[in-house]
C-alpha cells in the first residue's frame, strides 16, 4: 500500500471474471496524492483490466473501487479524431468561452505550440501522443489513466516522452497510474512500482532514487534486479 497520507483513488478486494477466467482476484491497491504510481507485469495479468476499471469503463464483479470524479485516460493509441484540428482534438469536452485558450496553453506545455492547426495525419507518432496528452491534462483531472502509452514509440522518442512527463508532474498535481511491461521506464518515472501476480498485487517497491541515480547507479541495478525476479525474469549467473 502506499505510504501516502492520503488515497486519491483506492482499490478494496477487487474481483474481475471473464466467464471462468478471474483476472482480478480480491485486488488491493492504493494511489496517493501526486503519487506515480507505475504498474508492471506480464501480458495477460490484468494490469489494462484494473485501468479500465479505475477509467469507469468496466465494472468488478466485486469489491470496492473509489476514484475522483475528474479522471482522464491516455492509451497506447492516441485515439486523436482525424477530422478535427489539433486544438479542436484538445478542447473537446471543455465548456467556457476559454476553451481554446486553455487548449492552445496546455498544447504549449506539451511543445506544440505552433502546431495548434495541424491535422492529426501531419503528426509524427511522439506529436500524436503529446496531443493525447494535453487532451488529459486540459481539464486538470484529479487522477490520470496511462494505458503503455509510450509502447509505440521509438526508444529516442520514448525517452523525451519521459521528460515531458517529469516536467508535466511539476506543473499538474494530479496522481498518475502508468501501465507499462518496461522495467526501465518504470524506474525513470515511478513515486512506487507495483508488480502484478495471479490477479493481485505481488510486490511494491518505492522508488526513492534521485534524477540521477535513475539513470545508473548501484542502487538502480538493484531495483532493475528484483523487479526482473518479481517478473519471473531474473537470470542466473
Amino acid at each position: 500500500m502506499t505510504t501516502a497520507v492520503q488515497a486519491n483513488a483506492t482499490v478494496e478486494k477487487v474481483i474481475r471474471r471473464f466467464g471462468e477466467r478471474v483476472v482480478l482476484d480480491q485486488l488491493d491497491l492504493a494511489i496517493g496524492h501526486e503519487e506515480l504510481v507505475v504498474l508492471l507485469g506480464p501480458s495477460g495479468c490484468g494490469k489494462s483490466t484494473l485501468l479500465r476499471l479505475l477509467a469507469g469503463l468496466d465494472r468488478p464483479d466485486g469489491g470496492r473501487v473509489e476514484v475522483p470524479t475528474k479522471r482522464a485516460v491516455v492509451f497506447q493509441a492516441d485515439r486523436l479524431l482525424p477530422w478535427q484540428r489539433v486544438v479542436r482534438n484538445v478542447s473537446l469536452g471543455l465548456r467556457g468561452p476559454d476553451a481554446t485558450t486553455k487548449a492552445r496553453h496546455t498544447l504549449a506545455e506539451v511543445g506544440l505550440a505552433g502546431r495548434e492547426n495541424a491535422w492529426p495525419k501531419q503528426l509524427s507518432g511522439g506529436e500524436a501522443q503529446r496531443v493525447a496528452l494535453a487532451r488529459a491534462l486540459v481539464s486538470e483531472p484529479e487522477l490520470v489513466l496511462l494505458d503503455e502509452p509510450f509502447a509505440a514509440l521509438d526508444a529516442i522518442t520514448r525517452l523525451r516522452m519521459h521528460d515531458l512527463v517529469r516536467n508535466l508532474r511539476r506543473n499538474h498535481h494530479a496522481a498518475m497510474l502508468l501501465v507499462t511491461h518496461d522495467v526501465d521506464e518504470a524506474i525513470a518515472l515511478a513515486d512506487r512500482i507495483v508488480v502484478m501476480s495471479a490477479g493481485r498485487i505481488g510486490s511494491s517497491h518505492d522508488v526513492t532514487l534521485s534524477a540521477a541515480d535513475r539513470e545508473s547507479s548501484i542502487a538502480r541495478e538493484h531495483l532493475r534486479a528484483a523487479l526482473l525476479a518479481d517478473l519471473g525474469l531474473a537470470v542466473n549467473h
